[in-house]
Parts: C-alpha cells; structure tokens; sequence
C-alpha cells in the first residue's frame, strides 16, 4: 500500500517540493520565480567562442552566463563522416566524434538549436546539447536517435520485451524512445498518447526554430516544479499530492484530468490553520538535515564539508562506546548507522561530483565489505546516477553522483562575507598586531601628535586590554599618542588609521 506523500508548498516567489516517505523527508526540490532552472529547455543559441584546445565552444542561450558544449554532444550531419563508429554500429544518428576538429562543425556567430543538460552550478555556466530529449510520464522521446531504450526498474524480462515491442509498432520514424518505470504495465493506446503528445512538442520547438530571426530565444520550456513533481514524481509508491494554494490546486487538478484521470482524485488541497510544512514537521528536517554537523542514532555524528568539486563526509563515534561490546563491533554499528545517513543526506541535499566518505578505521575486511554493500543498497533509491569503489584500508570510500542543479545548502545558504566562506576569521591578536605594523609602514605619512585607530570594537577592546602594554611601546616608539575609536559597523579585521 502506497504510504508516500508529495507536499507542495506555494508561496511568493518560491514553491517548495517536499517528498515524504514513511513520515521522512526523502527529497526537497525548491524552484524560485527569480531562479527557475533552465535544465530540459530548448534554446535557439549563438556560437560565442570556439575553443579547439578544448574541443569545445560557448554557446550564447540569453541566461546569465555562456553555456558550455563539447564536441561529443553535438550531432553530426548525416553521410558527413563525422560521427562516431559505435554510434554507426547502433543505428543511432551520429554522435560527433572526439576526434573531429570543432572548427570543422561550428563556426563563431552560427545559429544553433541546443537543450540545456545541466544546470549552472557555482561559478560554472549551464551545459548544453545537440542531442534532445523529451520527457513524458511514461516514455522520453528522443528525436535525435534512432534507439529504444527499457527502464531496468521494470519488473520482469517478460514485461520489458513486451513494452518494447509495443514501442517498435509506434515509434516515429528517425526517432528515439526510452521507456520510463512508469510505463509498466500500460495499454498501447497510453503510451502512443504520450508519445503523441511530446513529438507534438518537439514539432513546435523546431518550428518556432526555424521562423525564429534573432538569436539567443527560448523555444520551449520545461513544465513548472509543480507539474513535474505530478509526471515525475507521482508514482505507485505515492498516495497523494497535498498543496497549500487554492490557484495551484486548480492548476495540477486540470493537468491531472487530462494527462492522468485516474490519479485526479488523490489531489488534495491543504487548508489547516498552521503552515502545511510546520504540520508535517519539514521545517525541522530541514534544519537538521542542512547542519554540518548530523546526528547518528547511537550518539556519533557525521561532519559534511562541501567544497567547489569535491565533499567530504567524516563519520565520528561520539559519545558512543558500544554496551559491552569490543571496539571493532562498536565501529561496525556506528558506520552501518553512517551508511544510512549518508545516503539519505547525498539525495537530501543533492549533493554531487566526487566524495569522500571517511568511515572509522576497520581491520577486518569482512567489515569492510559489509560496509561496501550496504552503501551500495542505500543509494538505489537515489534516482541520480552514483558510482562507488570499495572501501580501502585506511576506511576512506570514493563515489562519484551526478548532479544537474546546485545543492540544496547551495541553494539556500550563500558564503559568509566575514570570512568570505572560509570559516575562519584572523584572531583578534592577530589583527593587533598587523595595526602596529601598518603604523610602522605609515608612520612617515602620519603628522600630528596623535594617531586615531578606528577598528571593530572586540579589536579595540584587546588592544586595551591584554595588548595594553604592546600599545604603551608602540606610542614611546612613534612618539605619538594612540587613540583608539571602536566602530560597530566595521568588519572584525578591517581598521583605519588617521592622524590629527
């Protein structure tokens, strides 16, 4: 019996989608008016930059930031001889292949129909795509490749032939399906709809590509957060959808009536007195799901560090000394407690690129074998592709997962501009002193008989304090006398010096 629960949270320029199972908050997806992501649309670009040492080229969209393709993802002209032998092997429309020279494909100022394959993440722009794809509720068509692909989530052999041989009799010609976990099961009659719909879609894109005078323009448009939480998200395992806005309500009613009738009924709109994520205890997850610092059941805990590229996970004993138990058996637990916890942050959180996981040192192999299994049975709930290699002796696992869009913490958390996201500020003392050297720099072009020093007020407070001494040298050896001037507005380690 379905137990999970889609919670749509509209408010003012943000929707927020949460995913609870079994009471859990198992994934949190955030779309603002101001941000929406622009992963799925189809852009009309322009070729900015071409980069042969790269094999690559900057593509002008219209977003913030040029969008990055390589040269594999671009689609080579049919009988140009430019694609890829495997590709040719599999029937599919070329790939272009590493080896051909990106000057002979593009050109700087050339037009280009591309889809935006992952998001910009960090300082890096979106990535962008020559090969297109279309997702529905139960299959992706793909107009650039002529394949049929299966989901490996579907039940049964049986089941799988059987879907693929219903694709076979429908599949546009030229074109591409994948058949999605969803589609198990369904008539021939609902998958040709579906594929219908989004060959129609494709159409229009291209249409509105080739009428189109002025470069960079948007020619289609993934659905909101709201409608693809209701084609993607809401499986078998889902009983409802639960949204807190009266206009949204309607809105996903009317997409569900057409695209999915049957399911219409488990639509509910949320009119409780306390906000709908307060009543399911979400704002608290998110709290607690976001620290550095993360509990384990035991009393360990993990510390998450999220660097440009790489994130490190390290998972601690606590206070937890086992109950009677010996220590390899004590680390055994409190790493199986970690597995679990670090998986459900990894999908969270989304968080992507390479980590690594730094368990607690385990002599025996099978312990670390077990570990290595485990880890690998938590991540199959993850939709995003993972991969990960043994854990070596020192403990320590690499895993890749792949992202398409910021973080979560990325998402709602920005650097500090105290310490510029570092996490470490100068020692006070150490800003002291750095004030005595600057006066020796400057002391030639400090006249007068006094010298203002104008710092945050726990600097000032140090300097007459334990520095108190120090200061008293400093003003025999400048012959001057030294005024200090707290300023609550000043940065911890910003000063002034002024003479009068």
């Amino acid at each position: 019996m379905a137990k999970d629960t889609i919670l749509i949270n509209v408010d003012i320029g943000e929707t927020r989608v949460a995913l609870l199972e079994d009471g859990v908050v198992g994934e949190l997806h955030i779309e603002r008016t101001r941000e929406r992501s622009p992963v799925g649309n189809i852009y009309l670009g322009k070729v900015m930059r071409v980069l042969p040492g790269m094999q690559a080229a900057f593509i002008d969209v219209g977003l913030d930031r040029a969008a990055f393709l390589h040269v594999e993802d671009l689609v080579a002209p049919e009988g140009s001889g430019m694609g890829d032998a495997a590709d040719k092997r599999k029937s599919a429309r070329n790939r272009v292949s590493r080896s051909t020279p990106i000057r002979d494909v593009l050109k700087e100022g050339q037009k280009l129909l591309v889809q935006v394959s992952k998001g910009p993440i960090g300082t890096k722009g979106a990535r962008v795509t020559s090969h297109f794809t279309m997702p529905g509720r139960y299959v992706i068509y793909m107009p650039t490749v002529d394949h049929i692909g299966v989901s490996k989530r579907i039940g049964t052999d049986k089941e799988r032939q059987r879907l693929k041989q219903v694709i076979e009799a429908i599949k546009p010609p030229g074109g591409g399906v994948v058949i999605r976990t969803l589609a198990n099961g369904l008539t021939k009659k609902k998958l040709k709809a579906d594929i219908g719909f989004l060959v129609n879609a494709w159409q229009a894109a291209s249409k509105k590509a080739k009428s189109t005078r002025r470069a960079p323009r948007l020619v289609h448009e993934e659905p909101d957060i709201v409608l693809r939480s209701a084609r993607d998200m809401f499986t078998e395992d889902v009983a409802s959808i639960v949204v807190d806005d009266a206009p949204t309500y309607r809105r996903l009613l009317a997409f569900l009536q057409d695209f999915l009738p049957e399911r219409a009924g488990d639509l509910e709109l949320y009119e409780g007195a306390e906000p709908l994520y307060d009543e399911y205890g979400v704002e608290d997850e998110i709290s607690r799901a976001l620290s550095r610092r993360v509990p384990l059941p035991s009393g360990g805990y993990l510390i998450l560090d999220q660097a440009e590229a790489l994130t490190a996970i390290d998972v601690n004993t606590g206070r937890f000394t086992g109950k009677g138990k010996d220590v390899s058996d004590t680390i055994l637990l409190t790493n199986l407690e970690a597995v679990q916890e670090i998986a459900y942050q990894l999908r969270f959180r989304n968080i992507g690129g390479l980590l690594v996981l730094d368990f607690i040192d385990m002599d025996k192999q099978a312990h670390r074998d077990r570990i290595y299994k485990k880890l690998r049975e938590a991540l199959k709930r993850d939709k995003a592709k993972t991969t990960v290699v043994r854990v070596s002796e020192l403990g320590l696992v690499e895993m890749t997962r792949k992202r398409t869009h910021e973080s979560l913490g990325r998402t709602l958390y920005e650097p500090c501009f105290f310490c510029d996201g570092t996490g470490q500020l100068q020692s006070k003392e150490t800003i002291c002193h750095e004030i005595f050297r600057q006066m020796r720099r400057e002391k030639d072009g400090l006249p007068g008989y006094e010298i203002t020093v104008q710092a945050h007020p726990a600097v000032c407070d140090m300097l007459e304090r334990e520095e108190r001494l120090t200061l008293h040298k400093a003003e025999k050896l400048f012959e001057r006398r030294i005024v200090l001037k707290p300023r609550k507005d000043y940065h911890l380690e910003q000063f002034d010096l002024r003479a009068k």
